[in-house]
């Protein structure tokens, strides 16, 4: 897969992450991340792979061309000058300029894949670390949750100690005496309906 489109990935899933207020950090899905990190370090050498092609592509392509402008200039001055001698030297050395120059073109090749991929490298890791940073803040906030539940757990408890003990009705009747005697009481009705007793 190519780089880019993993390091354009990779940005879209920090954009859609929901951002942690009056902090620079952003919560992100922590699968998804580590799963394009991983893609990008199975796309990484597949990319220097294909850039060292083209830029070795290239290079023979410009090494022989120059060699042949070299080799057919010194020919031509073989057959021009004079003094076979002389025009050999210096096709020799149009031959070893060319040889150098190809050499140097293939040395500024080197050192611009190298720039690409130290780019690559600082953008990758700033990247990781923003995610990193994520995670532990997720991490960091469900302990704070946890020893906040457990805080507020103990003060419960501690508050509920601190009542003044009030005793359920089973205890209360629990405390009655066993047997409870009731004298018997007469009442009678006299004509009046009012009650003798």
């Amino acid at each position: 897969m190519d780089i880019q489109h993993l390091v354009d990935r990779l940005e879209d899933l920090i954009d859609e992450g929901r951002h942690i207020p009056m902090t620079k950090l952003t919560m992100v899905d922590e699968e998804r991340a580590l799963e394009i990190i991983d893609q990008m370090r199975i796309s990484v050498p597949e990319e220097v792979e294909k850039a060292n092609r083209v830029i070795n592509q290239r290079d023979r392509e410009e090494a022989a061309r120059i060699v042949d402008l070299a080799r057919e200039k010194s020919e031509s001055l073989i057959q021009r000058d004079a003094v076979a001698q002389a025009a050999q030297n210096r096709a020799a050395n149009i031959i070893e300029q060319a040889r150098q120059d190809a050499e140097a073109i293939r040395m500024e090749a080197d050192n611009y894949v190298l720039e690409v991929l130290n780019e690559l490298e600082g953008h990758l890791l700033k990247t990781l670390t923003v995610v990193r940073n994520g995670i532990n803040k997720i991490q960091q906030d469900r302990e704070a949750m946890r020893e906040r539940a457990e805080a507020a757990v103990q003060e419960a408890n501690a508050e509920f100690a601190r009542l003044p003990y009030t005793p359920s009705p089973a205890e209360a009747t629990a405390a009655l005496p066993a047997t409870t005697t009731v004298e018997p009481v007469e009442i009678t009705v006299d004509s009046s309906n009012e009650a003798i007793i």
